[in-house]
């Protein structure tokens, strides 16, 4: 593969490969946020109230958490192909559920399942990484992320209109019915498109599946503390829903719930000591060493940048809406400016991550990001709307730039574990996503923006552990024979 320039307008090699696959992230997003833009529809047709809305908000992200770890393992032992055409079929399933919804009950449940299409965005970042050079990744990943992510953007500002278009209390189930059909048929294009990686290149799998690998006692134990947080945050959820909260569990679920994560956390600790415990008899020669530490800033850093978005694009529709009294279409293409800056400001991270160092791009955007949130956290009615607008472009660009940066990182850690660190490292922006959004069901907006600012501020702070990738890593090919790949 070639180092040199990237011809964008391509249809070929590798070019190619990055535009079918961003199409089908792009399909993920679009079916993932289909909700977002119909919300005042929605909560009329199925006399929603205002918690239970916020509720589907929460449950539409809590089932990303597992399944971006899951897929990411899934990712790397059966390629990017072959997952990724499952998953848009089978997420295909939960539209059509939600679509068909008559109660709160089917639609909460389906949203909660529809939370499994947005693992789609780990399997790209193995495919991408396959095909590109390690000095063109970022703009490959800011590229692939970017245009894909667009689809939360393109879903708010079509799907109100094809709702109007199809007419009566019902539009909204046919905008959200297509959405489904769109993801079922791209999983056969996708599947018979692509291929995992260029003509005879060597596809790296994990030595063990079912937990991440790491190369030091020290780094075991760290992987162990940051596995907390992924099943704080569906701990977090089952609050949320028990009767402390809106009352959709009982509290003998709850408590169920809570035991249940605890055995699960558990177990995952003892498979993740299974396959690592030849740390604690003899240490992995350095020429194998990867530091996980990288990992768990880059975690950080995307609960700040991909969880606030997450979070935003949930609700902006809503808060435009609310507070310069706008009709939802309106609402809904005003919100979708904060999304559309995807297409310059994802990959434009990435591309300044190539050319000026990943640790220095990280803190200049991750300070944006910041003050970002802390001028939204400013917008209120007196505020010109093209001003407001103005200042979620801003703000969007710091958060879209920074995912940019983050997966710019990811696949130059360790080649063959790439999905299960580009999954752990997503569904931290899930947990951030929970977090943040049951912020908002108990806070003004205003404090909501406050308080992702303060964990921006938060996420500059450990980026002082973050460590510029240079040099080589080390993979064994299946002769076992040892192959370097450029990593800077």
């Amino acid at each position: 593969m070639s180092s040199g320039s990237m011809n964008l307008l391509s249809f070929s090699g590798k070019t190619r490969i990055l535009h079918l696959t961003w199409i089908a992230f792009f399909i993920t997003f679009f079916a993932w946020f289909n909700h977002a833009p119909l919300l005042g529809a929605i909560a009329q047709s199925l006399s929603l109230t205002t918690a239970q809305v916020k509720t589907l908000l929460i449950l539409n992200v809590a089932l990303t958490i597992p399944a971006r770890i899951l897929i990411g393992m899934l990712t790397d032992r059966y390629g990017p192909r072959l997952t990724y055409s499952l998953l848009l079929a089978v997420g295909s399933i939960p539209c059509f559920m939600f679509a068909l919804a008559d109660s709160f009950m089917q639609a909460a449940i389906a949203r909660f399942l529809l939370g499994f299409i947005g693992a789609g965005f780990v399997i790209g970042i193995r495919m991408v990484s396959e095909w590109f050079p390690a000095k063109q990744l970022g703009t490959a990943e800011g590229i692939y992320g970017g245009w894909g992510n667009f689809g939360s953007a393109a879903g708010a500002m079509l799907l109100p209109t094809i709702a109007l278009l199809f007419g009566g209390d019902d539009g909204w189930r046919y905008a959200i019915g297509l959405t489904g059909l769109i993801s079922l048929v791209y999983s056969v294009i996708y599947f018979f498109s692509v291929s995992d990686t260029p003509k005879g290149a060597t596809y790296f799998k994990p030595k063990n599946g079912g937990a991440m690998e790491v190369t030091s006692v020290s780094d075991f134990y760290l992987l162990l503390i940051m596995k907390v947080p992924l099943y704080a945050a569906l701990a977090l959820l089952t609050w949320k829903l028990s009767p402390q909260g809106v009352a959709l569990l009982p509290e003998v679920a709850a408590i169920t719930i809570y035991a249940a994560l605890i055995t699960l956390y558990l177990m995952d600790c003892r498979k993740t000591y299974a396959v690592n415990k030849h740390l604690f008899s003899e240490p992995v020669d350095e020429l194998h060493q990867y530091k996980f530490k990288q990992v768990a800033v880059l975690n950080v850093l995307y609960f700040a940048t991909f969880g606030s978005e997450l979070a935003v694009v949930s609700m902006l529709p809503l808060f435009f809406s609310e507070t310069f009294s706008l009709d939802p279409v309106l609402a809904g293409l005003v919100a979708s400016a904060y999304a559309f800056m995807n297409l310059m400001s994802r990959p434009g991270g990435g591309w300044i991550s190539d050319r000026f160092g990943r640790r220095t791009t990280l803190l200049v955007l991750t300070a944006g990001l910041a003050l970002g949130y802390f001028s939204m956290s400013l917008v209120d009615s007196s505020w010109p709307l093209w001003l407001a607008v103005a200042a979620a472009m801003v703000c969007s660009f710091f958060v879209q730039a920074g995912e940019g940066a983050v997966f710019a990182v990811v696949p130059l850690i360790k080649r063959r574990l790439t999905g299960q660190i580009a999954g752990m490292t997503g569904a931290y922006g899930n947990v951030g996503a929970v977090f943040y959004l049951t912020v908002l069901s108990m806070v003004s907006y205003q404090v909501f923006f406050l308080v992702i600012a303060a964990t921006a501020v938060l996420g500059l702070v450990t980026l002082l552990l973050l460590e510029e990738p240079k040099g080589q890593m080390a993979e064994v090919m299946p002769d076992g024979s040892v192959a370097l790949i450029d990593v800077g």
